[in-house]
């Protein structure tokens, strides 16, 4: 796994930015119907370790290609990583091959009414958990956009 170290003129950073998403399932159990969508997680998980700007991804702990997580009493295909900018998470998320991923989700995955997808400010190499990622989606969906989980759409400087 790669971890992207970035001095600039200013020295190292103080924040990175984390990303979580979930998606509910189509099927309850991740059944042969995934296969497509398991199958291109090794590439699009090279491929993130890969980008510039790519500091770290959660990974099953028990080793399994998909994290199936249960949160706010839904099971969840789960994923977060961190970034060193929002530009370095946007250019892997919409401008590599992910994108094509994204346009399939529908195949795999039932549409969100609430939001399914939070942004927010960590000090550099933190590790959020689990926990703290579905604090955020939580807040996001309770509050909105704040400086403690945002969006693409309103996103928040980092701190200080």
């Amino acid at each position: 796994m790669s971890q992207t170290s970035a001095a600039g003129a200013s020295g190292p950073r103080a924040f990175d930015l984390a990303q979580v998403n979930v998606a509910v399932p189509r099927e309850a159990r991740l059944s042969a119907h995934f296969a497509d969508f398991i199958a291109a997680l090794a590439p699009v998980y090279a491929l993130a370790e890969a980008s510039p700007g790519f500091v770290w991804r959660f990974q099953d702990p028990g080793g399994a290609p998909v994290s199936l997580l249960r949160l706010a009493g839904q099971e969840v295909v789960f994923n977060m990583s961190t970034w060193e900018s929002p530009e370095a998470l946007a250019a892997f998320t919409y401008r590599s091959a992910h994108a094509e991923i994204l346009r399939e989700r529908q195949r795999w995955f039932l549409p969100m009414k609430e939001d399914h997808a939070a942004l927010w400010w960590v000090p550099a190499g933190h590790r959020p958990t689990v926990e703290e990622a579905g604090e955020r989606i939580d807040g996001l969906r309770r509050l909105g956009p704040t400086p403690s989980a945002f969006g693409f759409r309103h996103l928040f400087p980092a701190p200080g």
